[in-house]
């Protein structure tokens, strides 16, 4: 199991052919308490880039991009009814979808944790 993460702050945990994507720590911290979700539905196709989700909080209402593309093969419906989850445990229960990947070679784009965190100091 590896994880990467976007500039946009989503990342995605890829197991064999699928992903499970969600916003980092940082992201969720940004964004203060979430309270609520948009998730696409099951079977939807994504392309790398564009809207998978939306998040809103008390701040913003932000949208998750898909970090590949794919197809969505499941969601969270647990954060739409406790959208905090997404707060308490961002890399754990308050991942967002589930996608099968189209193309793994889309992964190569991305920044491994090392890199993120270096990225995050970067901007901070």
């Amino acid at each position: 199991m590896t994880t990467y993460y976007t500039k946009d702050h989503e990342y995605i945990r890829v197991e064999g052919d699928t992903g499970t994507v969600g916003i980092s720590d940082y992201a969720q911290s940004q964004l203060g308490d979430v309270v609520f979700v948009e998730l696409p539905s099951v079977g939807k196709a994504l392309t790398k880039g564009a809207e998978a989700a939306v998040v809103e909080s008390v701040k913003a209402a932000s949208e998750v991009y898909a970090p590949v593309s794919g197809e969505v093969v499941a969601v969270n419906g647990a954060i739409e009814e406790t959208p905090a989850t997404v707060n308490e445990d961002p890399l754990g229960n308050g991942w967002f979808v589930k996608i099968k990947l189209s193309d793994a070679g889309e992964l190569d784009g991305l920044m491994t944790e090392q890199q993120y965190d270096d990225y995050l100091k970067s901007i901070s």
